[in-house]
């Protein structure tokens, strides 16, 4: 029992270090940079976004940037989504062309098809995606561009500000940037070729048309439902250079809005981006049991049975602090909630329900389900 207590603070306190660490290295974008440079082709997809559409290319087409166009596919969409685009058509004065998305093929998930056809119409040699969901400062693009310009990089993607409308949101979204910075050395998603580190995040994700040719763009990714992480294996496989940045001041973005919205989606792009991987995912649930799980049952049970023993109370009651203040630096460095931090046993549960959702909803050959589709690329 001993051992496994001082396993479970150890680990914590490792990734506490791998935190601090990549406090340094997940850098705002320059602040001021020149707006000059290439003409960068904005590519949005988007299929039932009448929420989020207008939001979202109004602020594209506010950019500051000199040279750049805006590319919006409508893939499919019954609800309001191309009444609302014809609209912001016709008030874009030129900025704007809004395409109609061909049938999905077979073999393909609905994004990677969208962004594929929308990268063959677009004339930049920058090409930014970007979902529909999200917002953009007026002076995104041009810092984005000055980014990937100053890190030499051939793929550059940012951690947007989550907007977090209901309880179940702020449970759970904050747990991407929870794995994200405890777990993964983001120092050497720049550094190091190994495709095992790698970080993107598709809301956002800033290409050179050289190199997305290159890697043969999302053809590459057409049945990685979490395309955004096999785009930056694909880059570092292709001896590309990727970079990250704190875009919290740049791109905001409302992911989902309801919990079914947030059982689908994480549960549609968990096991999917562990490549499918059985033993990587109970892995997982297992790790995050013992070490954001366990410490309250033992916690708890020293408070009712009175035994306020190393073993019982003081080593998990260090292992909760430790949980704890990574959350909350999270939080504070992205604008979340502090309060619902202490919410964490409960967030930390619902993680592993999705992880097992996740591994079900392929196993039993139902696929994962999304904006109306189905998947199953296992």
């Amino acid at each position: 029992m001993l051992i496994y207590q001082i396993a479970v603070l150890l680990s914590l306190l490792a990734f506490f270090a791998i935190l601090l660490r990549n406090l340094i290295d997940l850098r705002l974008m320059p602040a001021n940079p020149s707006c000059t440079g290439p003409l960068v082709s904005v590519l949005v997809p988007a299929r039932n976004e009448a929420l989020n559409i207008e939001r979202c290319v109004r602020s594209l087409l506010m950019q500051d940037y000199a040279a750049f166009e805006i590319l919006v596919l409508d893939d499919g969409s019954t609800d309001a989504t191309p009444q609302l685009l014809q609209t912001l058509l016709d008030e874009s004065g030129g900025r704007l062309r809004v395409l109609q998305g061909e049938p999905l093929p077979d073999g393909w998930h609905g994004k990677a098809w969208a962004c594929l056809q929308l990268s063959r119409q677009a004339k930049g040699d920058l090409l930014l995606f970007t979902d529909a969901d999200t917002k953009h400062e007026p002076d995104a693009l041009r810092r984005s561009v000055a980014a990937l310009n100053s890190e030499k990089g051939d793929m550059l993607s940012l951690t947007p500000r989550q907007e977090l409308g209901s309880l179940w949101e702020e449970l759970v979204v904050p747990l991407v940037y929870v794995i994200l910075l405890c777990y993964l050395p983001l120092r050497l998603v720049r550094t190091s070729r190994n495709p095992a580190f790698c970080f993107a995040n598709g809301q956002f994700i800033l290409f050179r048309r050289e190199f997305y040719d290159r890697i043969n763009g999302h053809t590459a990714v057409r049945q990685a439902l979490a395309e955004d992480i096999g785009l930056c294996r694909e880059v570092k496989r292709a001896g590309g250079r990727v970079v990250a940045f704190n875009g919290f001041d740049a791109v905001s973005c409302r992911m989902y809005r309801s919990f079914r919205d947030i059982w689908e989606g994480f549960s549609k792009n968990l096991y999917a981006s562990l490549g499918y991987s059985t033993p990587g995912l109970f892995l997982l649930m297992t790790l995050t049991a013992a070490f954001y799980i366990a410490p309250y049952l033992f916690f708890f049970y020293a408070l009712i049975a009175g035994k306020f023993t190393m073993l019982l109370f003081w080593l998990p009651l260090t292992q909760m602090v430790i949980a704890l203040l990574s959350r909350v630096i999270i939080a504070r460095l992205f604008g979340q909630s502090t309060a619902m931090v202490f919410l964490n046993l409960f967030s930390q549960l619902i993680l592993i329900a999705i992880a097992w959702n996740s591994f079900w909803i392929i196993q039993s050959g139902r696929g994962a389900r999304w904006k109306g589709r189905n998947y199953n690329f296992s």
